[in-house]
């Protein structure tokens, strides 16, 4: 369902932080991929043809420098939800389960309905196609686990 004014599958436009989720994603990816370091991807980010564009930029950097230097304690923190192996993860789904689960652990600022759900739709934009009901299962059952107060509260 698409939002008013808006073609339909284009949705609304992302928040500043949605578009840092995003980029955050796509260094994740090169991370996992190159095991380039934090700070030659923020450059990298910085320096493209539009740069970080509407982007918080600050977020970004947060998020990306966040969950590099918390990768082993996230991934630890999502492995008991996996259906398969670490190892057999899709480079994207993983980035996007680090990025959902440092969000979930970290931001306690941003709900953990909104790190499900913005982990999601990232999961819909650059994973494979049923790649977002894996990422949905894992960081709602990260949420249930790490922030059950919150969860059964409603919020």
């Amino acid at each position: 369902m698409s939002e008013p004014g808006h073609p339909p599958g284009q949705g609304m436009p992302q928040s500043r932080r949605g578009l840092a989720r995003r980029l955050t994603v796509q260094a994740l990816y090169q991370w996992l991929l190159n095991e380039a370091a934090p700070e030659a991807l923020l450059k990298q980010f910085r320096e493209q043809e539009e740069g970080l564009g509407r982007a918080d930029p600050l977020y970004f950097e947060t998020l990306l420098n966040g969950v590099v230097a918390h990768a082993a304690e996230l991934t630890m923190a999502i492995v008991p939800h996996l259906d398969r192996p670490l190892a057999q993860l899709d480079p994207v789904e993983h980035a996007v389960l680090l990025l959902g689960a440092y969000e979930i652990e970290h931001c306690r600022d941003v709900p953990w309905k909104v790190a499900v759900n913005e982990s999601v739709n990232l999961a819909k934009m650059f994973g494979a196609e049923d790649g977002y009901k894996f990422v949905n299962g894992v960081l709602d059952k990260l949420a249930h686990a790490r922030r059950a107060d919150e969860v059964r509260a409603g919020l």
